[in-house]
């Protein structure tokens, strides 16, 4: 459990020396091993306390738990080695391969060869990287989305119990976004690691988040499920930032093969069981029919998905 106290991060105005603060009186509990989204728009303060909870930025008032440790009381260098940090620059390093980057926190820890190379293999399976196809590739090599996945990999190199993370898809195009997401999701549950992650994108903390911390001006504005937010938003803030079509960004994070059931599929248009709702409703629209097959993974049709089942969804 990650808890922060009356977390503050004060700056003074070099001209009038007036007090401003980029996050005020936070306080706040991310669940072990689930997804925390922090969001909100730009200059919020979703940044600094992420941040500030691996002390890469100090704070000026409060308290951050890392588990039954105060992180104030932790060398830095300690602290991060329990924490991985996956940001939207990435950040590999371009003369060493795919592997070597990987590798980088274990052997910086002392770990054996062997158990190095085991860990490399078995982290790049995980993010979809072929080992023998990737390992030996550098960073130039590859595409956006490789490289982010390698990035993610690096992160879980030592097994922190913690992973943070910043923007982490947000320099990818659409497409590419969007099967990082949804291979993210899948690592995550099988890994059932504590993350906190920041992002702008209202699409991307319904989809991926269990919990949701919007943030306004530093301070919190609401916390809990996507659920919480879009259907009993606490503020006029909160409903005006989620927007009108709230509850169809929702359906973005709910695959099409969860909601479908037997039935009829004769005739009507495929869509696979991967494709998310909302998309699914999209496909409604342009093909002006109320109800779509849907594929499993073979290709096979495995049930049907009405409008009906959306709007219950």
């Amino acid at each position: 459990m990650i808890e922060l106290r009356h977390l503050e991060k004060r700056y003074d105005d070099p001209v009038t020396g007036q007090p401003f603060y980029a996050v005020r009186d936070l306080s706040l509990s991310f669940p072990d091993g689930e997804i925390t989204a922090l969001l909100g728009p730009s200059g919020c303060g979703k940044t600094t306390t992420l941040r500030m909870i691996n002390r890469l930025i100090e704070p000026t008032g409060g308290q951050i738990l890392i588990g039954e440790h105060d992180a104030q009381s932790l060398r830095p260098e300690e602290l991060r080695r329990q924490v991985g940090y996956v940001i939207q620059q990435i950040g590999l390093f371009p003369h060493l391969s795919v592997a070597q980057n990987v590798a980088t926190v274990p052997e910086l820890l002392g770990w054996p060869k062997s158990k190095v190379q085991a860990r490399v293999r078995e982290l790049l399976a995980l993010v979809g990287l072929e080992p023998d196809l990737f390992a030996g590739k550098r960073p130039s090599e590859l595409s956006g989305g490789q490289q982010q996945r390698v990035g993610v990999a690096r992160a879980l190199a030592a097994d922190p119990p913690v992973l943070l993370m910043d923007e982490p898809f947000g320099a990818l195009d659409p497409l590419a976004r969007d099967k990082l997401q949804e291979a993210f999701r899948d690592i995550q549950q099988n890994l059932k690691k504590t993350i906190v992650m920041v992002t702008h994108d209202i699409d991307e903390a319904l989809k991926l988040g269990d919990k949701v911390a919007l943030m306004g001006a530093g301070a919190l504005e609401q916390f809990g499920t996507p659920d919480d937010l879009v259907r009993r938003p606490v503020s006029e803030f909160v409903r005006q930032f989620l927007g009108e079509d709230a509850l169809l960004r929702q359906l973005a994070g709910v695959p099409a093969g969860r909601l479908a059931r037997p039935g009829d599929a004769h005739g009507l248009p495929q869509i696979s069981q991967d494709l998310n709702a909302r998309s699914a409703l999209s496909v409604m629209l342009r093909e002006r029919v109320d109800t779509l097959a849907v594929t499993d993974e073979s290709g096979q049709v495995s049930g049907v998905l009405s409008w009906s089942d959306l709007e219950r969804a």
